[in-house]
This record gives C-alpha cells, sequence and structure tokens, in this order.
C-alpha cells in the first residue's frame, strides 16, 4: 500500500506541515507578536515602540522588526528629509489581514486576567 506524504505548505521559501504551524512560523515567538499588537492602530517610531515594551532588548526589538519587514507585514519607512534621521514602522496591507487574530489574543489575555487571575 502507498501513502503520500502530508502536504507541506509554502510561504516565502519556508515549508509547514500546516496551516497553524505557518501561521506561528510568521507571527510566532515573544515579541512579534506584542509589536504586531502596538502599531494596529497607529505607525510608531523604534523609540516608541521600545518604550511601550521596556523589557524588549533593542537586538531583539530590531532583529523582530526585520523579520516582520522580510515577511511583509510591517514596512519601514525612513524620513531623510532633515537631521535627525526618522524611521517610522506601521502595517502593510498584508500586516492588517491580522489584526482580527491579534485583537482576538489581545482579548483573549485580558479574559485570562479577569477571570482565572488570583
Amino acid at each position: 500500500m502507498k501513502t503520500t506524504a502530508p502536504k507541506m505548505l509554502q510561504f516565502r521559501g519556508n515549508e509547514y506541515p500546516c496551516c497553524a504551524s505557518l501561521t506561528m512560523g510568521i507571527i510566532g515567538g515573544k515579541w512579534k507578536t506584542v509589536i504586531l499588537y502596538h502599531l494596529m492602530t497607529d505607525k510608531l517610531r523604534y523609540n516608541e515602540l521600545r518604550k511601550s515594551m521596556p523589557t524588549v532588548t533593542e537586538r531583539t526589538l530590531s532583529l523582530q522588526l526585520k523579520a516582520l519587514e522580510e515577511d511583509g507585514l510591517i514596512k519601514r519607512k525612513v524620513y531623510t528629509s532633515k537631521p535627525p534621521l526618522k524611521v517610522e514602522y506601521s502595517l502593510t496591507d498584508f500586516g492588517k489581514t491580522l489584526i482580527p487574530l491579534i485583537q482576538s489574543i489581545a482579548d483573549w489575555g485580558d479574559l485570562v486576567v479577569e477571570k482565572f487571575s488570583k
């Protein structure tokens, strides 16, 4: 009897065994979802993001922003018209498709604190 291997999903050169794995591969980790949450309603500069996440290291924040940009979820706009250099981050149209998911995650966190914290 011949069995076929499960179909792998491909996104930007990576393979994933299922749709949940693909989603977590893109937004998983400790900081990506937090960054996306903060960018849901407004464009933010690097330091504004840094202040909204005081426990993230600068290196980690920088790496996570680059990964989100490479995946097409956020865009980085550099303003060079006058010093000092200004950089803003915002969600792309593709990134905005995650807003309902990110909002659901945030709502669930609120529920946990409200109903299940001691």
